[in-house]
C-alpha cells in the first residue's frame, strides 16, 4: 500500500463533513478572511483592463545564491559537496494531545518519517517540513483544534540538520447543538436511531468520532426496516468566536419494509429458491441489511460464482422490499493432487476431478482415486451443499478400498450417506450434528490372539452413526479461549457367522485458557467404548486405536496398545486419551508449542487407565493468514518394544 494512499484512507473519516466557518463581524480581526461583493463589485468582461503599476520582474542576478527559506546559507555552504546532508525531526507541544491513533496516522502520512536519516537537499527538507506541519494541523484540526498552529523549524545540530515541529493545539472546540433532521419519520423507532449516533452536545468536534456516528446510524437504520434510507452527510458550522460547533445531519428513513420475494436474473447457477434455503431470513420477516450482506458472503462461499450482486428493489406486494440477486459463473470444475509419507501408513499419492455444481443446485460430483504403499482407494461421491438450510450437507458415497495397516488388512465395499450441518471458517457454527447410515462388506485379515496364526474373516455391517457437536471457542483452526465438547454414537448391526449388535460411543472435549497475549494452554480428553460385543468379534477395521499426531503424538500411527505375538497392535473396546500443550507466539507469525500426551487401549469395556503410555515433544507453528501450519516433534516416555524413539507430525491447524 503506498504511502499516499494511507494518508488519504484516515483522512477519508472527515472527509463526509461539510465544513463551513461563521464569522462575525469581527472576524478579520480574529484571522478569518471574509469575502464580501455587491453590485459594484462585479466585473465587466468587456472592459479594458486596467494599468498595473510597479508590476515587473528583474533580470536574476546569476552570480547570487538562491536564500533558502528555511536552511540558512552558512548550513548550504557547510553542506556536502554534493549538496546533501542528513536530518532527523520531533515533535514539539503535543504532550497530552497525541492519541494512539493520531500519532500512527502521522507517522504512515509523514514524508519527514518516510525520509528520515536519508541524504536530502536543502529544498527537499524544508518541502518535507512543510507538509509534514500542514498534514499535523490537519490531524489537530480533525480531533477539535481548530485553532492550531503548526511552524516547522530548521536547525543545526552537528553535521545533521534537525526539523522541529513546534505545535500548539489550541482549546478544543465543542459542539454546542446536534441535530438530526427527519429522523421523527422514523416513528417509535426514532429514539433507537437516535440513540446510535452516539455523538452529543458538549462532546470535542472530533471528525472520527461525527464519521463513527454516521456509519453507526446507517447500520442501525438499515437493521430496522427501512431499506431505502437516505442519510446525508453530517454538517459541521465552526464558530471561531465562541470556540464552538453545531452539527447537522439529515435523514430521509423512508418506509419500514419487510423481506419479500428473490428474484434471480439468470439461473445458470442456481435460481431463486435455492437462493432462500441460503438465506437466514424468510418472506415476511423485517427488512434486515446485516441478513442482506450475510446471503452475499454465503453466496460467495458456495465457491460457484465469481461475483454476485444484491439489490433491494421496491417489492410486488405493498409494504415489502425484493432482493434482486445477479450471479456470474466462477470454475465448476477442481482438479487436485496430493503426495504424502506417514509413518504406519506408508506413501500415497491422491488425485481427485470435482465438478461442484453438475447437479444443480449445487449438487457435485468428485471422483477420487487413491495409490498408496498399504492403501489403494477409489470412490464416487455425490455432495449437495445448502440442502434445503445452510450449511447443511448431503452426501451420498460409494467406494471400495485396499487398506494395510499393522493391526489388519481390509478390501471394503461401502454405501454411506449422511445428512450434517457443518461448520468451517467463515460461518463458525456453536452448534454442528450429522446423521448418517453405512453398509459395508469387508473381508479382513487379523490374527489369533493366542496362537499368532492368520485368519481371514468377511464381515456385513449396518451402522446409523450421529454426532453432535458444541463449539464454544473463538476460532475454529486456532482457539484461544472457550471450550468444545462433542459425542458420537454409532449403533451396528454385524454378520459373520452370526447376527450381533454394538454400539461404538465416543466423547471427546477440550478447553482453551489464555495466561497472557503470548500463552494459552490448551487441554483436551477423549473417552470411548464399545458395548454389546466382544473384541475379537468387532471387525478389526471397527475397533479403537491410538497413537499418531491426532492422538499421542511420539508414537506410530495406531501403536499403542495391547498387542499380538507378531508385536503389531489388536485394537480395543475402550480408549483414553489426555493431552495438554502450551501455545506461545514466540516472535512475528511462529509460534512454540511444547505439549504432552497420554492414552492407552484396553479390551475392557470401560475405559481404563492403567498401562496408560507417554509422549512429550515440542512445536512449531507458523500462523498463517487460513491458520497455523503445524510441525510437532514427539518422542515415547515409555515406548512398547518396537516403537520408533521420534515421530513428526506436519499438518494443518492445532492439534486440537
Amino acid at each position: 500500500m503506498s504511502r499516499s494512499f494511507r494518508r488519504q484512507r484516515w483522512r477519508l473519516a472527515a472527509a463526509g463533513l461539510t465544513l463551513s466557518l461563521w464569522a462575525p463581524a469581527h472576524a478579520q480581526q480574529a484571522g478569518v478572511a471574509v469575502q464580501t461583493g455587491g453590485e459594484d463589485a462585479l466585473l465587466d468582461p468587456d472592459a479594458p483592463l486596467a494599468p498595473l503599476d510597479d508590476v515587473g520582474v528583474d533580470w536574476p542576478d546569476l552570480d547570487a545564491a538562491p536564500a533558502d527559506p528555511a536552511v540558512t546559507t552558512t548550513d548550504v555552504a557547510t553542506a556536502p559537496t554534493d549538496g546533501t546532508i542528513r536530518y532527523g525531526y520531533r515533535v514539539d507541544g503535543m504532550d497530552g494531545v497525541w492519541t494512539d491513533l493520531m500519532r500512527q496516522r502521522f507517522d504512515e502520512a509523514s514524508t519527514l518519517e518516510a525520509h528520515d536519516d536519508e541524504p536530502s537537499n536543502a529544498a527537499q527538507i524544508d518541502l518535507r517540513a512543510r507538509e509534514d506541519a500542514e498534514l499535523l494541523r490537519t490531524l489537530l484540526r480533525a480531533a477539535g483544534h481548530y485553532d492550531a498552529v503548526v511552524e516547522p523549524v530548521v536547525t543545526r545540530e552537528g553535521d545533521r540538520l534537525l526539523v522541529t515541529l513546534d505545535a500548539v493545539p489550541g482549546a478544543v472546540y465543542r459542539l454546542d447543538r446536534v441535530t438530526i433532521a427527519g429522523v421523527e419519520a422514523a416513528g417509535d423507532k426514532a429514539p433507537l436511531l437516535r440513540e446510535s449516533f452516539a455523538v452529543e452536545a458538549g462532546d470535542a468536534a472530533d471528525a472520527d468520532a461525527i464519521a463513527a456516528g454516521e456509519e453507526a446510524l446507517r447500520t442501525r437504520i438499515g437493521r430496522t426496516g427501512f431499506a431505502f434510507a437516505e442519510v446525508g452527510e453530517p454538517r459541521l458550522t465552526v464558530d471561531r468566536a465562541a470556540r464552538t460547533a453545531s452539527l447537522d445531519i439529515a435523514v430521509d428513513p423512508g418506509e419500514a419494509l419487510r423481506f419479500g420475494t428473490v428474484r434471480t436474473r439468470n439461473d445458470r447457477v442456481f435460481d431463486a429458491e435455492h437462493v432462500l434455503d441460503i438465506a437466514r431470513f424468510v418472506p415476511g420477516d423485517l427488512y434486515d441489511s446485516n441478513s442482506v450482506d450475510d446471503l452475499r458472503r454465503a453466496i460467495v462461499q458456495t465457491g460457484l460464482v465469481s461475483a454476485v450482486r444484491i439489490e433491494e428493489v421496491p417489492g410486488r406486494t405493498p409494504g415489502t422490499v425484493d432482493l434482486e440477486v445477479g450471479m456470474i459463473p466462477g470454475p465448476p470444475r477442481t482438479i487436485a493432487g496430493e503426495l504424502g509419507y506417514g509413518t504406519g501408513e506408508g506413501a500415497r499419492a491422491e488425485v481427485s476431478w470435482t465438478h461442484r455444481n453438475l447437479f444443480p443446485p449445487e449438487g457435485g460430483l468428485t471422483l477420487r482415486g487413491v495409490l498408496g504403499t498399504r492403501e489403494q482407494l477409489g470412490s464416487v461421491v455425490f455432495r449437495r451443499n445448502n440442502f434445503h438450510g445452510r450449511d447443511r450437507v448431503l452426501t451420498l458415497q460409494v467406494a471400495a478400498a485396499h487398506l494395510e495397516r499393522d493391526a489388519f488388512v481390509a478390501d471394503t465395499f461401502q454405501l454411506s450417506g449422511s445428512l450434517e450441518r457443518q461448520t468451517n471458517i467463515f460461518f463458525q457454527k456453536t452448534w454442528t450434528w450429522s446423521l448418517g447410515a453405512e453398509l459395508l462388506a469387508s473381508r479382513e485379515q487379523d490374527v489369533i490372539l493366542a496362537t499368532g496364526a492368520e485368519r481371514v474373516r468377511t464381515f456385513f455391517i449396518g451402522a446409523l452413526p450421529t454426532s453432535l457437536a458444541y463449539d464454544g471457542s473463538d476460532d475454529l483452526l486456532d482457539p484461544k479461549r472457550g471450550f468444545r465438547l462433542a459425542g458420537r454414537l454409532s449403533p451396528e448391526l454385524s454378520f459373520e457367522g452370526d447376527i450381533f449388535g454394538y454400539a461404538r460411543t465416543q466423547v471427546d472435549a477440550s478447553v482453551y485458557h489464555p495466561m497472557n497475549e503470548r500463552v494459552v494452554v490448551a487441554g483436551r480428553v477423549r473417552l470411548g467404548t464399545i458395548l454389546g460385543a466382544p473384541r475379537d468379534a468387532v471387525a478389526p477395521s471397527r475397533r479403537f486405536y491410538a497413537g499418531g499426531g491426532a492422538s499421542v503424538r511420539g508414537y506410530g500411527f495406531q501403536a499403542i496398545g495391547p498387542r499380538d505375538l507378531n508385536n503389531d497392535p489388536i485394537g480395543g473396546r475402550s480408549l483414553t486419551e489426555f493431552s495438554i500443550e502450551a501455545r506461545v507466539r514466540a516472535f512475528g507469525n511462529f509460534g512454540v508449542v511444547p505439549f504432552f500426551d497420554a492414552g492407552t487401549i484396553s479390551t475392557a469395556a470401560v475405559p481404563q487407565f492403567d498401562n496408560m503410555r507417554y509422549g512429550a515433544g515440542v512445536g512449531v507453528r507458523y500462523y498463517s493468514n487460513f491458520g497455523p501450519i503445524r510441525v510437532d516433534v514427539g518422542t515415547p516416555i515409555n515406548p512398547q518394544p518396537g516403537d520408533s524413539r521420534i515421530a513428526v507430525y506436519v499438518s494443518l491447524g492445532q492439534a486440537f
